[in-house]
């Protein structure tokens, strides 16, 4: 990573006019300025940081926090309202779905045009258009208009055509979420290569763990100010901390079913998936356990099927208190355990919490089948089943340490 900024934002500022009625619109155009028929919305407000070469910058806050409009002042389609940006080398973005492409054209169209702004002539269009076109997928539909598009297919091509023109600095904000399993995994394959290679990336994302894992520094924006910069760890630790009093913030969990559906026979390419979830205190299965603190053991069991020519993935389990309190989360990746599959992809894993040690309370246990490096989630899922646990000591606390007593008469040397 280089020490040479990439970009630098100075008291970077942005506000919009906000009019009650459209009529104060044309009152505030014949007074020029002796009266204000508007009011002041800073979506972001004298803030100021440098991004190195070749640095991986997340950027988080809640909706509304001004994270939308830094990327479009960096990238170029807003102009600040007061600071300055500078962006040194070619950027390539995603940024909301929608903009970019021109809805009434086809997709190859598009890509001539959107390519073009980027910076390439036609020439090296033509040479990069076979590998825009393959990475995509949408072969079949490269000469329908974009209209017609689903959201996948949209993405799949923005992306594709976004990190083929070998830019200097990609900028993501959360376009990738609509995009599905196959083609997830394909596109962090390759931002991962584009890390590798010295790129400088800003990543903005709800996807707290991917964030972490991921991103070199995190930027918090909390109502259009910076309220942290830093060790990704520190931040989004910090941030999770304040979602705690929004708790409608939380990103919503699919929900598993107790019976595995009917495998499909052919699997498509990319795909994996959970397929049964199971829970069991002291081995037996119910749709309500009940515990104590550090008498019972804790089994989850986990099936999943997944396409056999993608590396192993990574399984983990979390034990929540609550949405958004995650007492304790165990990842295979990070404890280097294998998973096995059999030929056709299929495999189970069970993960044992022996004398679980949980205090009073009622706790919600997650699964997530993720890639082999644990950072793109394919499939996560609540299990049903709830899990109580009963206490008689009044003491708070979530979880039951291990721990020693000793007492004696006086003071020890």
């Amino acid at each position: 990573m280089s020490s040479e900024p990439a970009i630098s934002v100075k008291n970077l500022s942005k506000f919009y006019q906000l009019y009650s009625q459209p009529s104060d619109r044309l009152k505030q155009f014949l007074w020029r300025g002796k009266r204000q028929y508007f009011r002041e919305f800073w979506s972001l407000r004298d803030i100021s940081f440098d991004i190195a070469k070749g640095e991986v910058l997340g950027i988080i806050g809640r909706n509304g926090a001004g994270k939308s409009t830094l990327l479009q002042l960096l990238c170029g389609t807003l102009t600040p309202s007061t600071g300055h940006v500078n962006v040194q080398g070619r950027t390539a973005a995603l940024l909301e779905l929608g903009s970019g492409f021109n809805p009434e054209f086809t997709g190859r169209e598009n890509v001539y045009l959107s390519a073009s702004i980027m910076g390439l002539s036609k020439q090296e269009i033509e040479e990069r258009f076979e590998e825009i076109v393959d990475f995509s997928g949408i072969r079949d539909f490269i000469d329908q208009p974009v209209k017609t598009y689903s959201s996948g297919m949209y993405v799949r091509l923005a992306f594709s055509v976004a990190t083929s023109v070998d830019p200097d600095i990609l900028v993501i904000d959360e376009a990738l979420s609509v995009g599905d399993g196959e083609f997830a995994r394909k596109s962090f394959d390759r931002i991962r290569a584009m890390k590798e290679a010295g790129k400088t990336i800003l990543f903005c994302s709800h996807a707290l763990y991917q964030v972490e894992a991921f991103c070199d520094r995190v930027l918090w924006l909390d109502h259009g100010n910076i309220k942290q910069l830093g060790e990704p760890q520190i931040v989004v630790q910090a941030y999770s901390a304040s979602l705690i009093s929004g708790e409608e913030n939380a990103p919503a969990l699919s929900t598993s079913t107790e019976s595995p559906p009917t495998p499909t026979p052919t699997p498509p390419q990319g795909y994996a998936r959970l397929t049964q979830i199971e829970m069991f205190l002291d081995g037996k299965p119910n749709q309500e356990l009940r515990g104590r603190p550090g008498e019972n053991d804790l089994s989850v069991r986990i099936r999943f099927e997944s396409d056999p020519q993608l590396p192993s993935p990574a399984v983990g389990v979390s034990i929540c208190y609550g949405t958004l309190i995650t007492v304790v989360c165990v990842v295979s990746r990070s404890e280097n355990v294998f998973i096995e599959r059999d030929e056709q992809g299929r495999g189970e894993v069970t993960i044992n919490f022996p004398a679980l040690a949980l205090r009073k309370g009622e706790y919600l246990v997650v699964a997530y089948l993720g890639c082999e490096e644990a950072i793109h989630i394919y499939d996560s899922a609540q299990i049903t089943t709830t899990l109580q646990i009963e206490d008689s000591l009044p003491e708070p606390g979530l979880v039951k340490l291990p721990h020693h007593w000793h007492s004696s008469a006086g003071y020890s040397n």
